[in-house]
């Protein structure tokens, strides 16, 4: 068997990793695909280093972003209870539902937090009373808001 070389990706590569990663192939991949398609290079000290101080950077960038999420969730979790109006009919149903335009558009009114409506978990809302709703801020952050549904 022979021996493998070690490469840096400067793309995606299906199924062997995306830009910067370590990768181990084979000396003939590396020498007539890889390298002469500008798809990787080969792998020195210097090259590792650039990429570990790349990887560092990323990885601070990524925990900022995650600070920002909690900030939000502290502020959305001081608003208290959020009041959404609607046209009532008999016994306290609501004409239509509570959807998630309208959950980011309250958010956005009275609390300045701008949220997409598509990370906003909603149950099923269809009478007047109080329901949580999830909103999801990061991949690791969620905020639960209080919403109450009340006539207009």
């Amino acid at each position: 068997m022979s021996k493998r070389v070690q490469v840096v990706l400067n793309r995606e590569v299906h199924k062997l990793g995306k830009s910067g990663d370590l990768v181990e192939v084979a000396p003939g991949y590396a020498r007539n695909y890889l390298v002469p398609q500008g798809m990787a290079i080969p792998a020195t000290p210097s090259v590792i280093r650039q990429v570990e101080i790349r990887r560092e950077k990323e990885r601070q960038r990524l925990l900022e972003i995650k600070q920002q999420a909690e900030a939000q969730k502290t502020a959305l979790a001081t608003i208290g209870r959020l009041k959404i109006q609607k046209q009532v009919g008999e016994n306290n149903a609501i004409f239509g539902t509570v959807t998630s335009q309208d959950v980011a558009d309250v958010l956005l009114a009275s609390a300045g937090q701008e949220v997409d409506k598509r990370n906003i978990t909603l149950p099923e809302i269809n009478k007047l009373g109080n329901y949580k709703v999830e909103v999801k801020l990061h991949a690791e952050v969620t905020a639960v808001v209080d919403i109450e549904v009340a006539p207009l």
